[in-house]
């Protein structure tokens, strides 16, 4: 680290045993000029830290802290700042195309005369493989073993090539499959609250800095560790990898949402009910781009794990962060989690010396605006059954289902049941076809884990058994999860009605649900069956769970044990009963949910520091499976060209050390027109690949078998795979082919139907540029490198929409597309799209700024034209320069060749 230029004198040190940390301290900057900050809300205050530890009178000045410091005059900012997280955090799907992009500049570094070694990691990385597991094999003791067995077969080019990059780079380590999902991983081990890092002062002495642990990460749900009281929120692949090489993440100073909580919730209520609750809240509210801070005496009831549950789904309400101050909670969570003692200490004593430790007498900070929730008035709750903010009530949950039914997939609740295939039973719309406790945002909580177990315990006792048409999973975020489940005597009744141990990763979520048994699977499509999945997670978007899966509501795993049971959404779980127990008797929910307090003591049991100690001691390790895969070594990567995972992408060919000048669009295409909450899930390759889908095209063109396809997530790290998979979800709309799902276009001028991919390629042949239309909040969702670099590679140079999800949009800028928002408060409907138009975007050649508004023409096929006033959404002076060179990687190879 740097020294500081510490205009505000307020470099201190801290002695605590026996070491000495140099700080920054707010109450000196309070008293040297920056008056009123111990009122700023605690995320804030750790951005404020922040700058005033890297004030260097360039990226950051006097007058950016000062600006920190004025924002408690509105509670608003306009300011650009620049800020730089301690540490960097990724999953393997979004972790292998960004190691990919960092090979590939070690060559381009080389290609240009420069040292590949300076493409390195500055800051800490941690690559977590997690999401490479499928639920190919369930319901037995041996499915987890033979799902790893799979994982590596499937797997085994990009683990190597993982290998290869945990050697190459400096600062990056990779924990091995089968280990945990990153968000709890990070939370239960990697995350510290206070990070420490050496340096020099100013006088050129080694010191060792103490400062708020901050990251960011390229999975949204990187905000799951705001509960432990760590700054950080999910970025784009890209923006992740300038991050790691040295760039300040360029963010105005935000807007911060208080979220005051009071009272406690009831008996039987659990913290995903309280989740769904606040999402549902927060969405209504609007928190888009801003902070959301959690504050008031209801934190004092809360767990830790509780707070995490919350803190993670904020991708879901829409902010950038979900945030939860350091208290006595957070200290005690890191003792019980085995953290070392001497961190526990410099964590409560720093905490305290800078004001960011919250007690029930701390005075409540200064907010934009701020929303309430009595905890007490929250109940039982699942959200579906396509969006996480739309929560339905638990009594409400079959008759929200029939309605949907009918309205959203034409069904007809009176269609008799189907004969299944081989089997003794029949399917009808509604059933549960995925029970599935899954994900982060609650396998994280043993609170809802163990209580999952107590309803499977005392389901057995009673006699009950899973639908037969359900297929069930446990995919814990941790191992040391199934430990606690082992001690607290419940696993073994999980077991017995089929949630056995399929692997540690994010599973059915992310849409790594595998297969449906065949049966099940052919009376689905022979008579186009709207059934649902229920899983404990956080995504439920159209197509993402399974593909034949319509309806998908997210739950506590509690619920999803009791809706397997059942095996239908046309159940009302609080009146019917569940299914028929011993000697044929009635079951209801109630008959199986424990109490509040059976829970708690059932984890006091339980949960102990020496599980965690124990299965987080050589994290870095790996089992046999992964010290046998064959590891590369060399400064830059061995490209395979026969490889179908890992490709040299195109991003640097023919790059000079001068960017090429921006030039305006003209004579564009319209690629597609879409609605709102077009999702990123929408956007980029996800999932299955169909064999018909041109990414199946290609993988069978280069001797693929349909049966070792894999995901597209999986194939990140190959460009012509993803190029392929972009736009093309199966639920995906396109106005131009009036809303007919599929991921279609008319290409133009002929009109002739064919795969958005297909026209895209035709249009770069022959040097057309491609323009995309949308509603409002286009691009939620994960936060997917690929929703942006697959537009780049198909040549779409403009997308104009009435919103972007902030990720998203970052990242189109960080492709070197541009972001459009209609002006004046009009939409694709004011102009009367039909996708035959050309347009021509002009302001783009010169005099660029941020926020520049431009009036681009739209050229109809009648010959009439319109104007159409355009806001270019480029936020800051950085990311014009990003632009102006291409994106956000192009820039910092040049920064780095310069330096």
């Amino acid at each position: 680290m740097k020294p500081s230029l510490d205009s505000f004198k307020s470099r201190r040190t801290l002695s605590v045993g026996g070491k000495t940390y140099v700080y920054f301290s707010l109450t000196q900057a309070e008293k040297n000029g920056l008056k009123g900050i111990s009122r700023l809300p605690y995320a804030m205050k750790v951005l404020l830290e922040n700058l005033l530890r890297h004030e260097d009178g360039k990226t950051v000045t006097a007058d950016d802290i000062k600006a920190v410091a004025a924002w408690l005059k509105n509670r608003s900012s306009d300011r650009e700042i620049a800020f730089r997280p301690a540490r960097v955090l990724m999953q393997d799907l979004t972790g292998v195309p960004a190691v990919v992009d960092l090979a590939a500049m070690r060559d381009a570094m080389k290609a240009l005369g420069g040292d590949p070694a300076k493409i390195n990691p500055l800051a800490e990385v941690d690559l977590v493989i997690d999401h490479s597991v499928m639920v190919d094999n369930f319901g037995q003791k041996a499915s987890f073993k033979q799902n790893v067995a799979i994982e590596y077969e499937r797997n085994r080019e990009r683990y190597a090539f993982l290998r290869w990059g945990q050697e190459a780079f400096n600062n990056f380590r990779v924990v091995p499959p089968g280990t945990g999902i990153c968000h709890q991983v990070n939370l239960e081990y990697l995350a510290q609250t206070v990070w420490t890092r050496k340096g020099k002062d100013k006088r050129g002495q080694a010191v060792t800095y103490a400062f708020p642990d901050t990251l960011v990460g390229t999975d949204s749900h990187t905000t799951m560790v705001n509960g432990l009281a760590v700054l950080g929120w999910g970025v784009g692949g890209i923006e992740a990898e300038a991050a790691m090489l040295g760039q300040p993440i360029s963010m105005l100073i935000p807007e911060v949402v208080g979220f005051k909580l009071t009272g406690k919730l009831q008996e039987g209520i659990t913290a995903t009910d309280l989740v769904l609750t606040v999402t549902q809240m927060l969405r209504k509210q609007g928190v888009v781009g801003k902070f959301v801070e959690f504050y008031g005496p209801g934190l004092d009831e809360m767990a830790l794990e509780d707070r995490a549950t919350i803190a993670n789904m904020a991708p879901e309400y829409g902010a950038t962060c979900g945030f939860f101050p350091i208290d006595a909670e957070t200290v005690g969570y890191l003792k019980n989690t085995g953290r070392k003692p001497a961190t526990v200490a410099l964590v409560e004593k720093y905490a305290k010396a800078q004001g960011l430790f919250r007690t029930a007498k701390s005075e409540d900070p200064l907010f934009t605006v701020t929303l309430e929730l009595d905890m007490s008035t929250v109940e039982p709750s699942l959200a579906g059954p396509a969006r996480p903010q739309d929560r339905v009530p638990l009594k409400d949950a079959a008759p929200e289902f029939a309605s949907a039914l009918s309205t959203r997939y034409k069904k007809n609740p009176e269609d008799a049941r189907v004969e299944v295939e081989g089997q003794d039973y029949t399917l009808g719309h509604g059933d549960v076809v995925i029970a599935a406790i899954t994900s982060c945002t609650n396998t994280s909580n043993p609170y809802v884990m163990i209580g999952a177990g107590l309803v499977a315990k005392k389901a057995v006792e009673l006699g009950l058994k899973v639908k037969p048409w359900v297929k069930t999973s446990l995919a814990p975020g941790s191992q040391v999860v199934t430990e606690y489940l082992a001690k607290a005597g419940v696993d073994k009744f999980l077991d017995k009605i089929g949630f056995n141990l399929v692997g540690y990763g994010c599973t059915t979520c992310i849409g790594n649900s595998g297969p449906l048994p065949e049966p099940v699977s052919k009376a689905i499509s022979a008579n186009d069956l709207a059934v649902a999945s229920v899983l404990s997670g956080n995504r439920n978007f159209e197509g993402r769970v399974h593909q034949q899966v319509r309806a998908n509501y997210l739950a506590s795993p509690m619920l999803v044990v009791a809706y397997a049971l059942a095996g239908s959404m046309n159940i009302n779980l609080t009146s019917d009963p569940i299914g028929l127990g011993k000697g044929k008797k009635p079951v209801f929910l109630k008959d199986i949910w424990p109490t509040t307090k059976e829970i708690a003591d059932a984890v006091r049991k339980a949960v102990k520091p020496v599980a965690f100690k124990s299965r987080y001691k050589d994290v870095f390790a790996g089992d046999a499976n992964w010290k046998k895969v064959k590891v590369t070594k060399g400064q830059t990567y061995s490209w395979d060209p026969a490889s179908t995972y890992v490709k040299h992408p195109p991003y640097f060919e023919g790059m000079g050390m001068e960017p090429a000048p921006i030039s305006d669009i003209k004579g564009a295409r319209v690629l597609a027109v879409f609605g709102d909450s077009i999702t990123t899930d929408h956007i980029s390759p996800a999932g299955s690949i169909k064999p018909t889908a041109p990414g199946g095209i290609y993988l069978q063109e280069h001797g693929i078998a349909v049966k070792d396809f894999n995901s597209y997530g999986s194939r990140r790290g190959n460009h012509e795979v993803m190029e392929r998979g972009t736009f093309a979800n199966i639920r995906i709309k396109n106005e131009m082919l009036g809303g007919k799902e599929g991921g279609n276009t008319l290409y133009q001028p002929s009109g002739e139907e064919m795969s958005i991919f297909d026209a895209a390629l035709k249009y770069k042949e022959e040097g057309i540029p491609a323009v995309v239309f949308g509603g409002k909040e286009y691009g939620t969702g994960s936060s997917r490198d690929w929703a942006a670099k697959g537009p780049k590679l198909q040549g779409v140079k403009a997308v104009i929409v009435e919103s972007f999800e902030r990720i998203h949009r970052s990242n189109l800028v960080g492709m070197g597309i541009a972001p459009f928002v209609f002006e004046a408060g009009k939409t694709r409907h004011d102009y009367k799209l039909t996708g035959e138009e050309v347009i021509d975007i002009p302001g783009l050649a010169e005099d660029l700024s941020p926020r520049k508004k431009i009036t681009a023409t739209i050229h109809y096929k009648d010959g009439t034209t319109a104007k159409l006033p355009l806001i270019l959404m480029l936020q800051t002076a950085d990311e014009v320069a990003y632009f102006k060179n291409g994106g956000i990687l192009p820039y910092v190879l040049r920064q780095l060749i310069s330096a």
